[in-house]
């Protein structure tokens, strides 16, 4: 039997992938993580599909209802939101699969950093601005490794992806702005992709402020760097003058 851990993508259904609603279409037994994932998703399960939110679940609960799945031949479809290898916490529950003697395989989902760069209609990476892009978060009751601390990340200037931070925006911005400058184009895009999705833009200097104002703490991202401005020069790949395997250069 198997254990298949699925990227629930960023909330619309529309953005799983196509292996991932054929397994769930097709689901005997389904582990959800209620608080995050969007019901719409869950309509694609079959009607006498088995379901447990995870959200009330501990580790050895979680898993123990996997082992009951396979006992019966079963498998089991364990819907992370977003993308699974991501914040997932998805390791833990392989060790004790290993240690069961249960497979498991990975479907990925379209994380939220893309699905709110979709959103913002912009380009996380910038010609001669920035080229890296960051997908980091801040410490809470899980720290952070000294070397990944916000400080140290932002000496790259690259453009940063903060995760599971918007209740401590004021805190990011006083870290960031030493480093961006005030000026810094800054975006909060809650509920990437959902039907109450909402976006915030702004700078270093008011982006706390206003998500202060639209009262948002959880469940939005974090997007900084001056990669989301427009004001940046354009790609040389489409450059007339400029070649590779696939096009000579012309003279303008």
């Amino acid at each position: 039997m198997m254990v298949y851990f699925v990227g629930a993508g960023p909330g619309d259904p529309e953005l799983l992938t196509r292996k991932a609603e054929r397994l769930l279409r097709n689901a005997a037994v389904c582990i959800y993580a209620g608080s995050l994932v969007n019901p719409d998703i869950l309509t694609l399960l079959p009607p006498d599909a088995e379901r447990h939110d995870s959200a009330s679940m501990t580790l050895e609960q979680t898993v123990a209802a996997m082992r009951g799945a396979a006992e019966r031949g079963l498998d089991t479809i364990r819907l992370h939101s977003g993308e699974p290898a991501l914040y997932g916490a998805i390791r833990e529950q392989m060790n004790l699969l290993d240690q069961y003697g249960i497979s498991y395989q990975v479907v990925p989902g379209i994380s939220a950093f893309q699905a709110a760069a979709a959103a913002l209609t912009t380009e996380l990476t910038a010609p001669e601005v920035s080229q890296t892009v960051i997908l980091t978060r801040t410490a809470g009751r899980t720290p952070m490794p000294e070397k990944e601390s916000l400080e140290q990340l932002a000496a790259s200037r690259s453009t940063l992806c903060i995760y599971l931070s918007t209740h401590k925006i004021d805190e990011v911005s006083t870290t960031l702005t030493p480093f961006y400058g005030p000026d810094c184009p800054v975006a909060v895009v809650y509920h990437a992709s959902w039907p109450d999705q909402q976006i915030l833009r702004g700078t270093l200097v008011d982006i706390a402020r206003q998500a202060a104002q639209a009262g948002l703490q959880k469940t939005a991202l974090i997007v900084v760097g001056h990669a989301l401005g427009r004001d940046i020069p354009a790609s040389k790949l489409y450059d007339a003058a400029f070649s590779h395997e696939y096009r000579i250069a012309t003279e303008p």
